[in-house]
């Protein structure tokens, strides 16, 4: 009678050690059960190393083989089974050992097979029949005495078959870890940190959409979401809190209905503890836990054996969604996820420390998100920061809602923070409510390593984008050397992709394009605004130097910057850009925008004129000596020409070819002419200064503050203290900048005098930006948008850049990718400085119609995801470092290879 098959439960990730005599079946079962791949043999190895598997000289080296094997598989996630005798205990320590260094179950398994049949089997191999008669008695010795004691050595799971049939008739089930939950995707609703805020969780609750359940005593026992979402808690739902009870009731609920997960948080194992009739302190909100369950026990007397049965069934960390998502309580390194050993759990539910202690006598942390680069996103909790943040693809929920701040919690993959506020105080904290989880507000001093080699970076609006290890070495060049202070560089703008090449004849850009692609990507209303004939420009303008030294640690004398898109100061006299931001905050405060934003800063975007201001070398070494050059040559070309026609040779074709030459020529010169005038005036001063003149002390008459010539044209406010502005549609931004424009206009006469009687400037400062806003679905109104670009570049005007009216946008509503913020459509005239004098020949517009613009437009998609991202930890007040990982981001992205006419 044949005995039923007998299943031998073997984890997914395991090492898997054999233990018998020789001749016992070791290999036949493992080429049985398992991939040849997995197997890592003592005798394969001895082979390897000695050219002769039966050589018990090379035993020594064949092991180090066989461990360097396994440790690599091991490393990598592999299962691995070792295939050798292992009947010695020293043998098999070593593998435990191993298991445990890569944070794995060891599992056993044993054939106890009798002599007898290992005897016969060894005869029947050629290899085998010189072996001692001693060997296999003895091996069988020590196999008998080790069989009770497998699991005290280390052993998870150890299976025993005895005899021939029981070898030969197991079969292997492989069993999903328990922490692997990669099946589930969600959706997922993350829970932060609770402890026993009962009143709290269940309004959070309600903001996530889930419905409670009550018991008949009006105990919330359940909750469940419409739209089939699971809760994550993340631990730590008891202590200190005043209804750690009723947050179990729930949670316990949620748990066992399938609406929740839960992993253990410290307070729950030290809880566990207690419950187990351990002898534990009674510190950090344990007394008043085991104070309201005692209240529990007149109503409920079964709910604390509930309580303690729960706890002990959960488990240390979950990966989630595939792998992308990992759950713990108290954070965890990538090499944890997935793994299985008390260090994995003592990580995930302690964290780790420096061992040092801060002045409060708590441990100080050890700051594993900084150097994290996983995959997976890892959420956690434990230890209380003031909001939460994502910091290398980790984010702390944990806002001290007990403390009196936030409960706060994740919707994933949406990556979406939903918080609500404490209803109280109800745990005084040891120290304040400040950073210590990587990314709060007190943050760090700037470290190489936060740019140095390949660097991946989160945002919240494209997920992780890679940096370049010599895209990263060219920007710490630029950053290093020739940027202003990177205190006063919170943004840099992104690339601006042009429209798609034109087909209409004579054109290589034309706004059709630019509309046919938004009207392509759901966007129904663009604003088309000017090009204005300068060089782009961010200005950090602040109320005063106090403000600016506050939240910016700016310098004494500095109010704020004034910078190229490169980070680099448009001014080498620091007074020239003081000068500007005096203007310029001085007609804010006028208009009352201060006050109107609560704020004592602007970030704005702009651009500076005229463009000679930054770009006089360039202008005058490229764009001006081709100009010379055609200018001296063409006349006297032209005129020999002219001669020799008049003599009657042929030359008609080669005369018209050279008129058309000296025609494009021309118009190049006139082109770039338009970007350049004379500006400042070197003998006025800074406001409020007096100058000798004729040996008495005068005003400058109808004072111009040296600023004569220069326009600066905001056209979007970027973010104020506390709020990233970048997603305020268009047309709300613009108005916000024609009041201010219109200030200086209307007060340029009449307020801000150095005396009652002598206005103080004539010259204006700030220019508006002409605008239009097209229906892409309309027409009409794209006739009327491509109509008021040609009137704007037949007058001279470089062109207009095409936005979505309603700021930042994503394809197919909210869950699609980003569309570009914006395209650039340039003139015909302007493209000629960029292309050359003659590319609008048939022959070369031919040519450079093929262009390549996947690369520029997810390039630019890339910096304004960064520069976003920048804007937001901006605005939430986030340290430097981390301000600066995004800025920095987009500047090494910008020494990607990429056509610069573009």
């Amino acid at each position: 009678m044949t005995s039923a098959k007998r299943g031998l439960a073997v984890p997914d990730l395991a090492l898997v050690v054999l233990i018998g005599t020789t001749g016992s079946g070791k290999s036949t079962f493992a080429r049985r059960h398992f991939l040849p791949t997995q197997i890592v043999s003592s005798d394969v190895c001895r082979g390897l190393v000695a050219d002769d598997e039966n050589d018990q000289s090379a035993t020594p080296d064949a092991f180090d083989l066989l461990h360097y094997i396994a440790g690599k598989r091991l490393a990598a996630g592999r299962l691995t089974v070792v295939d050798a005798t292992n009947v010695q205990p020293q043998a098999r320590r070593s593998l435990i050992e191993l298991a445990r260094e890569h944070d794995v179950l060891p599992v056993a398994i044993v054939l106890d097979v009798p002599e007898s049949v290992c005897v016969r089997r060894n005869a029947e191999r050629p290899d085998r029949v010189d072996l001692p008669a001693h060997v296999i008695p003895r091996q069988r010795r020590e196999l008998r005495r080790s069989l009770k004691s497998l699991e005290r050595e280390g052993f998870r799971k150890v299976h025993i078959l005895r005899g021939e049939e029981e070898a030969e008739t197991a079969g292997i089930v492989t069993e999903r870890r328990y922490n692997d939950l990669r099946h589930l995707t969600g959706p997922f609703d993350i829970i932060g940190d609770i402890h026993g805020c009962r009143s709290e969780l269940e309004t959070l609750l309600g903001r996530l959409g889930y419905a409670l359940d009550r018991d008949p005593l009006g105990r919330p026992v359940d909750a469940t979401h419409p739209e089939g979402r699971t809760a994550v808690f993340v631990g730590d739902l008891v202590d200190r809190g005043p209804d750690s009870p009723g947050v179990l009731r729930l949670v316990m609920g949620m748990v066992a209905s399938g609406a929740a997960l839960c992993v253990p948080g410290n307070h729950e194992n030290k809880l566990g503890r207690y419950l187990k009739g351990r002898n534990v302190q009674h510190t950090h909100g344990l007394a008043q836990t085991i104070e309201q369950l005692e209240k529990e026990d007149a109503t409920d007397p079964a709910f604390r054996d509930q309580v303690r049965d729960f706890i002990a069934s959960l488990i240390s960390h979950y990966v989630l969604d595939g792998g992308a998502l990992v759950v713990c309580h108290a954070g965890l390194p990538e090499k944890y996820h997935g793994r299985t050993s008390g260090r994995v759990r003592s990580h995930a539910l302690y964290g780790d420390t420096t061992g040092e202690t801060d002045e409060f006598g708590l441990p100080v942390r050890y700051p594993w998100a900084e150097d994290y680069r996983g995959r997976a996103a890892v959420v956690y909790g434990h230890t209380p920061t003031p909001r939460a943040s994502w910091l290398n693809n980790t984010i702390c929920l944990d806002t001290g809602c007990v403390f009196g701040g936030r409960m706060t919690a994740l919707r994933w993959p949406e990556r979406e923070l939903v918080d609500v506020p404490a209803e109280r105080v109800w745990y005084e904290p040891v120290k304040p409510l400040t950073t210590e989880a990587p990314g709060g507000a007190d943050g760090r001093p700037l470290d190489l390593k936060d740019v140095h080699g390949r660097r991946v970076i989160e945002t919240r609006h494209m997920g992780r984008i890679a940096v370049k290890e010599e895209n990263a070495a060219a920007a710490l060049e630029v950053m290093s050397r020739f940027a202003i202070d990177p205190r006063l560089l919170p943004y840099l703008p992104p690339t601006m992709a042009p429209c798609a090449t034109s087909k209409e004849e004579g054109y290589l850009e034309h706004p059709a394009e630019a509309f046919a692609a938004y009207r392509a990507d759901g966007v129904r209303q663009v604003v088309c605004e000017e090009k204005h004939m300068g060089s782009r420009a961010v200005v950090l303008v602040c109320r005063d130097e106090e403000a600016a030294a506050e939240r910016f640690g700016a310098p004494e004398g500095v109010s704020g910057a004034l910078y190229t898109r490169t980070g680099r100061p448009f001014f080498d006299d620091p007074t020239m850009t003081e000068r500007i931001l005096h203007r310029l905050r001085s007609t804010i405060g006028r208009e009352g925008l201060w006050e109107e934003l609560d704020t004592d800063w602007l970030l704005l975007d702009a651009e500076l004129m005229p463009w000679s201001l930054k770009a006089e070398g360039l202008l005058r070494n490229q764009y001006a000596a081709v100009g010379a050059a055609s200018g001296a040559a063409f006349p006297g070309a032209l005129a020999a020409l002219e001669s020799a026609a008049a003599r009657g040779v042929e030359v008609t074709a080669l005369l018209g070819e050279q008129g058309e030459r000296a025609a494009d020529a021309a118009a190049f010169t006139e082109a770039y002419r338009r970007y350049c005038w004379p500006v400042g005036d070197p003998q006025r001063g800074w406001p409020g200064e007096r100058q000798e003149t004729g040996g008495r002390r005068t005003v400058g008459a109808r004072g111009t503050d040296g600023l004569d010539g220069i326009r600066l044209a905001p056209f979007q406010i970027l973010a104020v203290r506390g709020r990233s502005l970048a997603a305020l549609p268009h047309d709300q931004q613009l108005a916000m900048i024609d009041r201010i424009v219109e200030r200086e206009e209307l007060d340029a006469y009449a307020n801000n005098s150095i005396c009652a009687f002598t206005p103080k400037y004539v010259n204006r400062l700030l220019a508006p930006t002409r605008r239009l806003v097209v229906d892409t679905e309309d027409e009409a109104s794209v006739a009327e948008g491509v109509r008021w670009w040609l009137d704007l570049t037949e007058a001279g005007g470089e062109g207009m850049v095409v936005k979505p009216l309603a700021g930042l946008v994503r394809k197919d509503g909210t869950d699609g990718r980003l569309v570009q913020p914006g395209v650039k459509c340039r003139g015909r005239e302007y493209l000629r400085i960029i292309y050359g004098p003659e590319y609008t020949r048939p022959e070369n517009l031919d040519r450079l119609r093929e262009r390549h613009l996947g690369h520029k437009r997810s390039l630019a998609l890339r910096e304004y995801a960064l520069g976003l991202e920048a804007l937001d930890r901006l605005a939430e007040g986030e340290p430097l470092w981390r301000v600066h990982e995004a800025v920095f981001g987009v500047l090494a992205l910008e020494s990607e290879p990429v056509d610069p006419r573009l």
